[in-house]
């Protein structure tokens, strides 16, 4: 068994690597205090689309709102805090709470009037088809 130092103070990590880990995931200073958080997105491309995940489990779908502005795709929304009194005793809470806004730019070669969404178990699925009138590759031949 592996003995991990405690560490009492909030503030400061117990190893260098959790000082840094803290840092760039915005969690220095209470994390639970910041009013936004960044979802994970998995984006993978087909010959045909792109598919971007959200995962966010715990929003509501209605609490999801995606824009396609010019060449940009934004998908913003919040997860809420449940606003219930009770007398639980929290010792760590790792969820997070608050607003979340991502954007993507859309290369030239998509439909964005075909822009396909879906929302199941915490997953928001973006479907970005490719335009087939417009040629991404051209091979040119040497005269």
């Amino acid at each position: 068994m592996a003995l991990i130092k405690y560490n009492t103070n909030g503030y400061r990590p117990a190893t260098f690597n959790s000082f840094f880990d803290r840092f760039f995931n915005d969690e220095l200073f209470d994390s639970k205090s910041t009013a936004s958080f960044t979802p994970q997105v998995d984006v993978a491309e087909s010959d045909k689309a792109f598919e971007i995940q959200f995962h966010i489990p715990g929003v509501k779908k209605n609490d999801i709102k995606i824009d396609v502005d010019d060449d940009r795709l934004t998908v913003s929304g919040e997860r809420k805090i449940a606003n219930e009194k009770n007398d639980k005793n929290y010792h760590s809470v790792e969820s997070y709470y608050g607003t979340f806004s991502r954007s993507f730019y859309l290369p030239d070669s998509v439909n964005s009037d075909k822009i396909d969404a879906s929302y199941e178990d915490g997953v928001l699925n973006i479907v970005v088809p490719k335009d087939e009138k417009k040629v991404t590759k051209k091979t040119i031949s040497i005269k």
